[in-house]
């Protein structure tokens, strides 16, 4: 019985404590000196590609998203490394965009970055496996920018 007592008291004081949070002379709260936030501040933008971006991309050594023959050439390549990692496309096209990156850079490691990068949910690649990703992404010339 104690313990419901303190539990419910402890409770207490943590809404007590969290609806301070947005009374006056909290920067976004009424009484703020500033005020209220505006209608005008910016939002954050959505995912939506901006041609900035697209150079931002380019210059980290990304290659543009591959669509129709070029993306089932890519997803094709990489199964032939490792079959599962396909199961996922959109993550093997991200993950081989961005292993593009480290492949262009010069990164250390490669083999290694491939089998992390490839490596997510119930999918698990080597370094072994990674290797064989690089050189397909290499001969195949989709880490051209």
């Amino acid at each position: 019985m104690n313990i419901r007592i303190a539990a419910s008291a402890l409770l207490a004081a943590a809404a007590l404590a969290l609806t301070g949070c947005s009374g006056p002379g909290h920067a976004d709260g009424p009484g703020s000196a500033e005020g209220p936030r505006s209608a005008k501040t910016p939002s954050t933008p959505k995912a939506t590609p901006s041609p900035d971006r697209t150079a931002a991309e380019q210059a980290a050594g990304i290659p543009p998203e591959p669509t129709g023959a070029q993306r089932a050439m890519l997803l094709r390549a990489l199964a032939a490394a490792n079959p599962a990692i396909v199961r996922y496309e959109d993550k093997a096209v991200d993950a081989a965009r961005n292993q593009c990156s480290a492949i262009n850079g010069g990164a250390a490691k490669l083999d290694w970055s491939a089998s992390m990068r490839f490596t997510y949910k119930d999918v698990t690649t080597s370094e072994a496996q990674g290797r064989q990703i690089n050189d397909a992404l290499r001969q195949g010339g989709f880490c051209k920018v």
